[in-house]
């Protein structure tokens, strides 16, 4: 069967087999950043945005992404970046085997919600799993990314004369 979607931006057209998982196609396309952690959708590793929603590629069948937009942590390299270097100063970037899973989260949570609670957070991200850090690391790298980002936002509407 084939299948047509949005893959970071990019219009994809590709073969597949009936019972190929999203995580698995996403891989053989190129985008290493999704991995297999767990294969019990337990772990968060092989997090990507379905039309804009965090959903684990692992519990997807690649069959029907048809007609969608899949992004993967090679689609917003910037922001990945910008967070990332949050993590490095928190010293909560280790191995980064879990990272990609757990970024491509933590952007969906920062367009998703505003100025969140650390439960609300802790909530938001309680599929990811990290084996080498503590969490409150990255609790503090995620809190510094938002309150800079959300800065940054309130300054540009203020200049484009809107409302905060």
């Amino acid at each position: 069967m084939e299948v047509q979607f949005t893959l970071n931006g990019k219009k994809v057209s590709t073969k597949i087999a009936a019972d190929t998982v999203l995580l698995n196609l996403l891989r053989d396309l190129g985008c290493k950043s999704v991995k297999c952690g767990c294969e019990t959708t337990n772990c968060g590793l092989c997090t990507v945005w379905i039309d804009g929603k965090s959903r684990l590629s692992c519990s997807v069948l690649a069959a029907s992404i048809d007609g969608h937009e899949v992004t993967t942590l090679e689609g917003v390299e910037k922001e990945a970046a910008e967070f990332g270097s949050f993590l490095a100063q928190e010293g909560a970037e280790q191995c980064g085997f879990c990272s990609p899973g757990f970024i491509m989260n933590v952007l969906a949570m920062f367009r998703e919600l505003k100025n969140p609670s650390i439960e609300e957070i802790k909530e938001y991200l309680a599929g990811n799993l990290c084996r080498c850090t503590g969490y409150m690391g990255q609790l503090r790298a995620i809190q510094k990314y938002m309150e800079v980002r959300n800065t940054a936002v309130n300054i540009t509407v203020k200049k484009m004369g809107g409302e905060e």
